[in-house]
């Protein structure tokens, strides 16, 4: 009866629209006050889910982020990527998602690669011609590049749930990261193609070299990243510091576009989006601690080995169940809830814990271009000025081309583990 009150005030808290943080918080009290526990669980419980020292690289990478976005850094990505695929049929949409490829290793979350890349491209593809829907939904749908290719917060969380090295995780979503973007660019070209999209004309090697150069202090922010981390030099925690002290230097010296008035704002908003994240942590480190207590891990495990041991089955069944779940609730919840039932899954049935990680922070970014809790496509269509209906549509060719990029990545272990296993 405790368990079911759990999901009876969860399952309720989601379908009213309270904040999923509040509803784990929410649901987890009901519980407990339902079992006869103590309250003072709660607090107990959220401290320790909080209390990895690997999670205060959060606030250093969203900081470095924002700092970089605020510094210049998606002009000169778009510029950039302009120069290389605009002048192909569907060159914006092109450049949209390679600009998003390029802007997501610096920022590591959908959200802001949506809300940054979107202001710019977004009305740049309309006054060029392109449809609103098509703008809206090729900005939402490449945004989910940017939480694979490193840095990526939701790699860092899996890193510390599983026991698995950050830097390892980081290096694991480059080729799914880099084959989600490639495919997405399938998809648009022939979008493109059949519904004669707009293309402009080749700019020349010149600008290509130019758009380089003025980009290329952003885009060595994430090979700093990655090189501090493999090489040992620092852990992931002082690797966000540099890399914040990086973006500062970057935004307010070389670019000269970050006014050093707004960095005290830039911080404090840095410092509100990283607590939302890790109260967001504390409350379903509470929530999942119910679920080991009650077995429900053991339980799904069991039920599921009952009726199939297939590596191939049990990979299918995780696939639709994160799906699913992906629909409803927001990614690092659904990462801390269930990453440690369904890991106990996959292990049973050998499948690598980089490989699982991989494909599960896969999964549950699809879920953020899936309705009803979509947040980037509420992202663009907002800035498209559309209803979510005409979006929706044409989004669903883009999550096609994801899902099928998700499931190569499922059954084919080497990409997600070839370059980890050459750091071992």
């Amino acid at each position: 009866m405790d368990v079911a009150i759990l999901f009876i005030v969860f399952a309720l808290g989601l379908v009213v629209g309270v904040p999923v943080a509040v509803t784990l918080g929410l649901s987890s009290l009901a519980y407990i006050l339902f079992a006869g526990l103590n309250p003072v669980v709660i607090p107990q419980k959220m401290f320790a889910g909080m209390d990895v020292f690997v999670l205060l690289s959060i606030p250093g990478f969203i900081l470095a982020g924002n700092l970089m976005n605020q510094g210049g850094i998606t002009t000169r990505i778009i510029r950039f990527a302009t120069a290389l695929v605009g002048w192909i049929r569907g060159g914006l949409g092109l450049t949209n998602i390679s600009a998003s490829m390029l802007f997501g290793g610096i920022t590591g979350t959908a959200v802001a690669d949506a809300a940054s890349i979107g202001s710019v491209m977004i009305p740049g593809m309309k006054k060029a011609g392109y449809p609103a829907d098509f703008s809206a939904a090729v900005t939402a749908a490449s945004s989910t590049v940017g939480p694979i290719i490193p840095p990526s917060v939701p790699m860092i969380i899996v890193g510390s749930l599983a026991g698995i090295s950050v830097g390892q995780m980081f290096v694991a979503g480059a080729l799914p990261g880099i084959l989600l973007g490639l495919s997405m660019m399938v998809t648009c070209y022939v979008i493109s193609r059949r519904r004669n999209f707009p293309r402009q004309e080749w700019q020349g090697w010149g600008e290509v070299a130019r758009s380089f150069a003025s980009a290329s202090w952003a885009l060595a922010m994430t090979f700093l990243i990655i090189y501090t981390l493999l090489s040992g030099l620092a852990t992931p925690t002082e690797t966000a510091i540099v890399a914040s002290v990086y973006a500062l230097l970057v935004g307010g010296v070389i670019y000269r576009e970050l006014p050093w008035r707004q960095v005290p704002a830039i911080v404090i908003d840095s410092a509100i989006a990283s607590a939302g994240i890790l109260a967001l942590v504390g409350f379903a480190n509470v929530f999942g601690w119910i679920l080991v207590s009650e077995r429900i891990p053991q339980m799904l495990a069991n039920a599921v080995l009952s009726f199939t041991d297939s590596r191939i089955l049990v990979i299918l069944i995780i696939n639709l169940l994160l799906l699913f779940v992906g629909m409803f609730m927001e990614t690092i919840a659904a990462l801390i809830i269930l990453f440690v039932p369904l890991s106990q899954l996959a292990f049973a049935v050998g499948i690598d814990p980089i490989h699982f990680a991989t494909f599960a922070v896969l999964n549950l970014m699809i879920g953020l271009t899936t309705p009803p809790v979509g947040v980037c496509l509420f992202v663009c269509a907002g800035i498209a000025r559309m209803p979510l209906g005409p979006v929706v549509i044409a989004v669903l060719p883009f999550l096609a081309t994801n899902i099928l990029v998700l499931f190569l990545v499922s059954y084919v272990p080497a990409i997600s583990t070839w370059l980890p296993s050459l750091l071992r």
